[in-house]
């Protein structure tokens, strides 16, 4: 299949407002895609690559040969030579390997490689389109397609299956231990006494809302445990601790969700950038674990001993957590009606140094992949995942580094919207680390304005948001400070403007 034809359907999805059109337009390039090259195609037009990183940043990309007259590359060529960029760690070979490629690509081949290659590719709700668009493509029910999605932990590869096999197929797709899904997410409060199911005086769980790393532990059949994070990386050799709890408990196949956190010795949270040192460091397992040692806290159970439990309401799931897990790998819960009592939880729980606490629906099952009521977060104060977008070079004592930065939201239509700036609540060494952060994806400079690669998550708190026309979204944070940078987010789980104009 020619690229030219992808990147003919991508410029004509990003031209378009239209859902329906861009749907259409996705679904018919699937129809045409030869099977063997389905997964790749849809994880183009998706905006990733089926290999992930492939080692090319916008550096590789600053000095590359003219383009060819006319376009030449086929889709096979160009997976080919992705696969051999992820694969080598010479950067002579890497040289080598994209001035070939982009001297056989037109100037619009050109165009779509850079954004496909730096992350870039923005068409308007990519993953959401895809969906859609392969469900029509394959004649499919949209839901069994999602459901499939997430059991598989790779929508490209539900919509190869959908293709392929139908909806027999998806529905063939189910929970494996030792493969990844994708998590359940929480919607959010900013009170307690705001929990629809609280004001109702249903009985709910409240769990505390620990400041770790979220992970999925599989024990596969072969008694492997592997651990995954929110994104679906894998960590296993990066996090023992968490490997020996699973491996204690008396279940020959296992898939849980918990969190991995660093504690003080009297219990209470130590500096979440502590505990993400666990897996970004390049020290020594060794060496990390006796300096910041982790604790597990399991807060779900969705499989064991070849029992799906995904389906099953959390009352269930939770029966079948407090017989098997031991209270000291549980995290700290409550079941409760009363307000009141769910009131001095909450309190207790951040006087402890935790995040707050998520209040869970007992008839909800697990929702993989989908945020919902059933779940709710609740913190002391507004907090928002919003992606860096540009920053300003700082002067006076900020003189020399990178200080003041843009903050986007995902838009209606997918794309990033400009909410607001802050340089608030930034240590020295957050300075000197965004510093280095930024100029590694940096694309480009306006005067003191570095523009970034959007790819950067940042946990901002804020007292809430006004009406602006200052910036795009039409609001502006009120007194924006850094609590964080998110390693473990993408910006694809960056909060709505619909999120930031509720705080309003």
């Amino acid at each position: 299949m020619p690229l030219s034809r992808v990147v003919e359907v991508s410029r004509a999805v990003g031209a378009t407002r239209s859902r329906t059109a861009k749907t259409e337009l996705v679904a018919q390039v699937l129809r045409e895609t030869p099977p063997a090259q389905v997964r790749t195609v849809a994880s183009w037009l998706a905006g990733a690559l089926p290999q992930g990183r492939v080692g090319v940043g916008w550096r590789s990309l600053a000095d590359l040969p003219a383009p060819a007259a006319t376009p030449s590359l086929t889709v096979g060529e160009l997976d080919d030579t992705l696969s051999a960029l992820a694969g080598t760690t010479s950067r002579t070979t890497r040289t080598q390997l994209l001035a070939d490629l982009f001297r056989r690509a037109s100037e619009d081949e050109q165009d779509y490689l850079r954004r496909l290659l730096l992350g870039e590719v923005r068409q308007g709700s990519l993953e959401g389109v895809l969906l859609a668009a392969g469900a029509l493509a394959a004649d499919v029910p949209e839901p069994t397609l999602r459901r499939a999605a997430m059991l598989a932990g790779d929508l490209p590869h539900a919509v190869e299956i959908a293709l392929t096999t139908g909806a027999e197929g998806l529905e063939q797709v189910h929970l494996e231990p030792g493969r990844a899904i994708q998590p359940m997410l929480a919607g959010s409060a900013a009170e307690i006494e705001e929990v629809p199911q609280l004001v109702a005086g249903t009985p709910v769980v409240l769990d505390t809302k620990v400041d770790g790393i979220r992970v999925q532990v599989h024990k596969d059949p072969a008694g492997r445990v592997r651990v995954y994070t929110r994104s679906l990386d894998d960590i296993t050799e990066r996090v023992p601790e968490v490997v020996e709890v699973a491996e204690a408990l008396d279940a020959t196949t296992l898939v849980l969700d918990g969190e991995a956190i660093a504690l003080h010795p009297d219990g209470r949270a130590r500096p979440f950038q502590e505990t993400g040192a666990r897996t970004a460091s390049s020290r020594s397992v060794e060496a990390l674990r006796e300096a910041t040692p982790l604790t597990t806290f399991v807060f779900d159970v969705l499989h064991v001993d070849g029992r799906d439990l995904l389906d099953e309401p959390y009352a269930t799931r939770r029966e079948v957590l407090l017989e098997l897990v031991p209270e000291s790998s549980r995290v700290p819960g409550l079941l409760t009606s009363d307000p009141g009592e769910a009131r001095r939880f909450f309190d207790e729980a951040v006087a402890s140094g935790h995040e707050g606490v998520v209040v869970k629906d007992l008839d909800a099952p697990y929702a993989a992949g989908r945020r919902g009521s059933a779940w709710t977060k609740v913190k002391p104060r507004h907090t928002l995942d919003l992606v860096v977008l540009a920053v300003e070079w700082g002067s006076g004592r900020r003189r020399g580094l990178l200080s003041n930065i843009h903050l986007g939201a995902k838009g209606e239509d997918g794309e990033l919207v400009m909410v607001g700036k802050t340089f608030k609540g930034m240590t020295d060494e957050t300075l000197a680390w965004q510093t280095e952060r930024f100029l590694a994806l940096e694309t480009g400079r306006e005067g003191h304005v570095v523009h970034v690669d959007p790819v950067q998550v940042v946990e901002i708190a804020v007292d809430g948001v006004q009406t602006s026309r200052r910036y795009p979204g039409g609001v502006a944070l009120r007194f924006a400070r850094v609590l964080r940078y998110r390693e473990d987010k993408t910006a694809e789980q960056a909060d709505t403007i619909e999120t930031v104009r509720a705080l309003g």
